[in-house]
C-alpha cells in the first residue's frame, strides 16, 4: 500500500507559503457530455444495460384497394447490451503527514482525486466512440490508420465528407447535452452536429472557408465549454469542442507518425450507464478508522469509486476522420 509522505509533499521552509496550490493541468473532459445516459436501478439484480433502437417501417406507397385490409407491418428491434464496471483509485496519507503540512492534505486529494475520475470516464468514453466503423483517411487512396503519412493533414473534403455521410444516415444534429454542472440534467444548444478535435487539428481546421472562430458568433449565449469554433459543411454546422484528451493513435501512422482522430457525430449516437446512487463516490477513511491493520492511526485514505459504462448505439451516428497533425 503506497502511502504519500514527506517523501512526496517536503516540508513548507518558505518564509511566506501560498496556501492555493497551482492549478493542476488536466484535459478538458468532454467526451460522455453528448451521450444518452440510461441508468441501471440499484439492486436491479443485473449489471447489464439493454438499448433499445426501434427500426423505421417502409414508406407505404401502395394505394388501398376497396375493402381489402392490407397485409400490415411489423414492428423491428435491435437490443444493444452494456456491462457496467467499477472503476477506482485510492490515496494513503500518514499522520506525520496530516499534522505537519499547512495544506489541507485530504481535501486537496480528494480533488486531485476528482480530476483522476473525471479523466477515467472520459478516457473510457472516448476509446469507445473512437473505435466506429464510420472512418475517413486523410489523404489519397488510404484505406487504413498505417496509411496516414506525415502530410495527409485533415482537410475541409474530409469534413464535408464527414458530415454528409451523417446526414444521408440520418443522424440528427445535436440540441441537447449533459450540463457539465450537474453531471446528468441536461441543457439545450442549437441544433448542430458535434465535433471532437485536438490542438494540433483545429491549427487545420481553422484555415478553411466556412470556418468561424467563437469569439466571431452573432451570439455568446449557448457556446459550450470548449468550443472553439464551428465549421458550415452541407448546410449543417459542425460545431467543435476542443481537448488534449482526443484520441490519438500514437506511432501507429506510416513512418511511426502519430495519428489524430476527429470525431463528428449527431444525437443518439452513443449512450453511458451507471448503477443509481453508485455513479461516483468519494470514500474518506479517517486516521483511527482502520482498526487492527492500522493499530497506531498512521495512516487515512481518500478514494473515489465509480460504475460506468459507454457503448456506441448507432454506428452510422459517428464519423472519425484519422489525420497527421500540421
Amino acid at each position: 500500500m503506497p502511502a504519500t509522505t514527506r517523501t512526496q509533499i517536503p516540508a513548507e521552509v518558505n518564509a511566506f507559503y501560498d496556501r492555493t496550490l497551482l492549478m493542476r493541468a488536466v484535459p478538458l473532459f468532454v467526451h460522455t457530455r453528448w451521450a444518452q445516459v440510461r441508468d441501471l436501478p440499484k439492486n436491479a439484480g443485473t449489471k447489464t444495460i439493454k438499448f433499445r433502437r426501434y427500426g423505421n417501417l417502409i414508406a407505404a406507397t401502395t394505394p388501398l384497394q376497396e375493402g381489402i385490409t392490407p397485409a400490415g407491418s411489423q414492428l423491428s428491434v435491435t437490443d444493444i447490451t452494456a456491462t457496467v464496471a467499477q472503476y477506482g483509485d485510492y490515496i494513503t496519507v500518514t499522520d506525520v503527514l496530516s499534522y505537519e503540512s499547512e495544506d489541507a492534505v485530504l481535501m486537496e486529494a480528494a480533488e486531485v482525486e476528482g480530476d483522476q475520475a473525471g479523466d477515467t470516464l472520459d478516457q473510457l468514453t472516448r476509446d469507445i466512440i473512437a473505435a466506429g466503423t464510420g472512418v475517413i483517411y486523410s489523404g489519397t487512396g488510404n484505406t487504413a490508420t498505417a496509411d496516414v503519412a506525415a502530410g495527409d493533414v485533415i482537410s475541409y473534403g474530409n469534413l464535408d465528407t464527414a458530415s454528409l455521410n451523417l446526414k444521408n444516415n440520418n443522424a440528427k444534429p445535436i440540441t441537447r447535452q449533459i450540463d457539465a454542472s450537474t453531471g446528468y440534467a441536461t441543457s439545450p444548444i442549437p441544433a448542430c452536429f458535434i465535433g471532437i478535435i485536438h490542438p494540433e487539428i483545429t491549427a487545420k481546421v481553422a484555415t478553411f472557408t466556412g470556418w468561424t472562430p467563437v469569439e466571431k458568433y452573432s451570439s455568446q449565449q449557448g457556446v459550450m465549454e470548449g468550443e472553439v469554433g464551428s465549421y458550415s459543411a452541407n448546410g449543417t454546422k459542425i460545431r467543435f469542442v476542443e481537448t488534449t484528451n482526443a484520441k490519438i493513435k500514437s506511432g501507429q501512422g506510416t513512418g511511426s507518425i502519430d495519428v489524430y482522430c476527429t470525431l463528428i457525430f449527431g444525437a443518439n449516437a452513443y449512450g453511458i450507464s451507471r448503477v443509481s446512487g453508485e455513479a461516483m463516490k468519494n470514500i474518506v477513511k479517517p486516521l483511527g478508522s482502520g482498526g487492527t491493520e492500522d493499530p497506531l492511526d498512521q495512516r487515512a485514505t481518500s478514494g473515489w469509486k465509480a460504475t460506468f459504462v459507454a457503448k456506441i448505439l448507432n454506428e452510422d451516428f459517428i464519423q472519425r476522420i484519422e489525420s497527421a497533425k500540421v
